[in-house]
């Protein structure tokens, strides 16, 4: 037996979440998604390529301001449609979770109230399921609306950019790590 050097946090971090995450495997064992399991268990949705990682952050940043509840399976059925990778998106969709979309909503309607220039929605119905949902819309406030969804397109499009920028930058920091590594 060799004596193996301690694994670093990262190592430990990577070790933890893929003994989480179920298995292709087990993915298609699911009763309820055996009909788009062939879908969920293609192998590129799933591994760390520089063009999904961006894709998936940009979909999961997007549905991530857009939608307050079930972020995750609309992140999950738009990274099977546009190849991004999945973790990265079902993690990122949790940026608004409920102990910070409170204050994600107050910033919307600053930034919505900006281009908006006033409060522009009734005051909340009493009985918002009667209303349907464009009362509801109302209730929160237009510029609340018009805020959050410039945070999902600007997000988006900035999470995208910044991850192939990353990528490339990290790819090239190795490149030049492995000829120093040559040189001496």
């Amino acid at each position: 037996m060799t004596n193996l050097p301690p694994a670093g946090f990262w190592q430990q971090l990577r070790t933890q979440v893929r003994s989480t995450i179920p298995s292709r495997a087990e993915f298609a064992q699911i009763r309820w998604l055996r009909p788009v399991a062939h879908r969920l268990t293609e192998p590129g949705l799933w591994h760390a390529r520089p063009e999904a990682l961006a894709r998936g952050l940009a979909i999961g940043l997007f549905w991530a301001f857009v939608v307050p509840f079930g972020q995750i399976v609309f992140a999950a059925a738009h990274c099977v449609w546009w190849r991004g990778n999945i973790p990265i998106a079902a993690a990122v969709t949790l940026i608004t979770n409920p102990i910070t979309i409170g204050g994600w909503l107050y910033l919307g309607y600053k930034v919505g109230y900006v281009f908006i220039g006033t409060a522009g929605g009734a005051p909340v119905p009493a009985d918002v399921t009667a209303g349907g949902f464009l009362i509801t819309l109302q209730s929160l406030g237009w510029p609340t609306v018009l805020g959050m969804a410039i945070f999902a397109t600007v997000g988006s499009v900035s999470g995208y950019v910044f991850m192939r920028l990353g990528s490339r930058a990290w790819f090239h920091w190795r490149v030049a790590r492995r000829a120093r590594a040559r040189k001496g």
